[in-house]
Formats: C-alpha cells, structure tokens, sequence
C-alpha cells in the first residue's frame, strides 16, 4: 500500500475553511477553494483511497447518486451485493452480475473496488444451516464459497474482508454456524482459503468498536498477532467507525490503530458513519463533523492507513434509519445530496494532510 512519509500534526479540526486558500505572495490566483474540491481530489495527495459503501439499487437508478460517487470518491466497496445470499442464493447457483456491475462502474471511472465479505455469520442463505448438513460437509461449503468467490474477482480488488464481526464486545469468539461447527481454527482456515483463491489480494478482518480500548479490541489485536505469528496470511484489520453523535468520541484511536500497524498489518477506516437522534440541529451537525475528525486523523496519522471508507455517502439511501429508530442522519451529504458540515471537516483533515508534506 502507498506509505505516507514523515509524521503531521493536525490541529482540531474547525469549519472555517477560508484560511486555507490565501492570495499566492506572487500574484497567481489562489489554490481552488477547498469546499469546491471532491473529497477525491484531495485524498490524492496523501496516498489515501477515500471510499464509500455503493447501494447497487440507487447506482442504477438515481443519476445524481451516480454522479456524485464518481466525482467525490476513488474507492468503492459492495454494501450488499458480495455477501453470499445475493451471490449464492441456492446452492450451486452463483449471480454475480449485480457486484460485476460495480466493478464496471468502478473501472470506468478509475475507483478501486473493497471486497466485502466472505465470511460473517449474518446474510448467509437459508440453505446453509446446520439441520441440513454435517460439521465436515459445512467445512466444504465454508471452504468452497470462498474460493470460487474470490478466484471470480481475482485481480479485481485491493483488499477482501476476509472474516466480518468474530468478536463479541466482551472479546468473546461469538456464537457463530461456523465456530459451532469448525471450532476456533476456522478463523485461521478462511484466510488460508482465500489466500489460495487469490494471492494477490490483501485479506482483511473486519470489525466494529475495534476504534476503542478494551476487551473487543484487546481479543481482536491477541487474534491477528497469534495469526501474524503461526505465519497465516492476513494482511490488514478494518476498522469499522460506526459512532453516534450522542456519545462523544474516543482520543486514543490512533494509538490503538498503531499497535494493530505494529505487528506488520495495514489499517483501514472501513465502514465510517456518525449517526444523531433526530432531528438534527446545529449543535449535533457540529458534533458529527468532530465524530469524522475522529476517525479520519488518526488514519492519517498512521503511516500503515492507506484507505478510509464511509458506509453510505448521502442520507437519501443510509441504513441507519431502519436498525436504530429515531436516529439517522449519518452521512457527509445529507437527502438531498447536499454537503453537511461533516465534509467540510473530511475536506479540511485532508488538505491540511497534503499541505503538511510539501
């Protein structure tokens, strides 16, 4: 992955964003005003693919959604249409259409594609359940969906999460159809798996509240380690980054980020969204965009980050509104497609990013 040289301190970030573009001292005109920069043009110049989860319905359908993905962001990652029901929803009977059809899209317009997931224990299809098969013909199934899923986008994708959500918050392995019926070494199993589908690949696993200090993140960082140790072939952890507003925000992510960077593996933001009960006010906007900052620079304070994914980029087609009732509101651009205070804070973390190298 790309390496961000030297080290940058980033002051708190604020929304005042006129100081940043001043007259040149020989007379040129100044650098384009920041908020008429995408968050693309920007991220370009500290290495960082800034990407975002792609709802496959509105990308077909919804022209300004399109457009704006294309201009604002150079990665892109399946919200829904990798996972196995949507590729695999009898057995035997693969549909990979709708995820080539983002790989099209992101081939067309230069992004790079995150490969999301092959291995979780949430939309799975009914078919795979432990009435119908033995631990031993699972194993098959666990083992052959992965290989013939990655070995079809091989080539295709800079990273893979490899393994999604293993840990309860307690640290936990969670009671999961595959640690019921492979025991713990499936989790060493699956990167083996896709290593051997595609080598190339960079094989991640994926998570949520691994931001903070504690016993998730703590099992999370003894997993990867004894992983890294027995020579099995993970390359990265994603950190997911779903926050609320309400809660306030962690100050210590780039130093958890870093001892994950320590053991050799890459970092990315991978599922990023600062969600608010509704409805929004000034003060809770405010707080989103502080929620951003929080995320964004200790990535870029971390040489081993290299890409930074927001899970839904407008409100118009976020998922937050359907799992926790009266909140909402989680994204860098709001219904109507319009910029919330939150980019300005993504904008201004990345310009001061790239003006901190030169």
């Amino acid at each position: 992955m790309p390496q961000r040289s030297g080290s940058i301190t980033l002051p708190v970030m604020g929304l005042v964003l006129g100081a940043l573009t001043p007259a040149l001292a020989d007379g040129r005109d100044p650098p384009t005003p920041i908020t008429q920069r995408t968050i693309r043009e920007l991220a370009a110049p500290v290495d960082l693919r800034f990407g975002t989860a792609v709802d496959i319905n509105a990308l077909a359908n919804d022209a300004t959604y399109r457009d704006t993905l294309s201009r604002q962001f150079s990665s892109v990652t399946a919200e829904n249409v990798m996972k196995w029901d949507t590729l695999e929803p009898q057995q035997g009977a693969f549909n990979y259409a709708p995820a080539d059809q983002l790989i099209a899209f992101a081939s067309a317009n230069r992004m790079a594609v995150r490969g999301h997931v092959l291995v979780w224990h949430n939309q799975i299809p009914s078919w795979v359940n432990e009435q119908a098969f033995t631990p031993d013909q699972l194993r098959t199934i666990l083992r052959d969906h992965i290989m013939e899923t990655a070995r079809h986008f091989k080539g295709k994708l800079y990273q893979w999460d490899v393994l999604n959500e293993a840990l309860n918050e307690d640290g936990t392995l969670r009671d999961t159809i595959w640690l019921r019926n492979l025991g713990e070494g499936y989790i060493a199993d699956v990167f083996r798996w896709a290593h051997m589908a595609d080598r190339n690949v960079k094989l991640f696993y994926n998570d949520f509240n691994l931001e903070f200090f504690g016993p998730k993140s703590d099992a999370a960082f003894a997993i990867v380690k004894g992983l890294v140790a027995q020579g099995v072939p993970i390359d990265g952890v994603g950190f997911q980054g779903h926050l609320g507003a309400q809660f306030g925000f962690d100050t210590r992510v780039q130093e958890n980020m870093q001892r994950f960077a320590d053991l050799g593996l890459e970092i990315s933001v991978t599922e990023a969204d600062v969600r608010m009960p509704l409805p929004t006010d000034v003060f809770k906007l405010q707080a989103q965009s502080q929620g951003y900052h929080s995320l964004l620079e200790p990535c870029l304070l971390t040489r081993a980050c290299g890409s930074f994914t927001v899970w839904g980029y407008s409100d118009k087609y976020s998922w937050v509104p359907g799992v926790f009732t009266g909140q909402g509101a989680a994204d860098l651009f709001d219904e109507n497609f319009q910029p919330k205070p939150a980019l300005a804070a993504v904008q201004h973390d990345l310009a001061l990013a790239a003006k901190s190298r030169h």
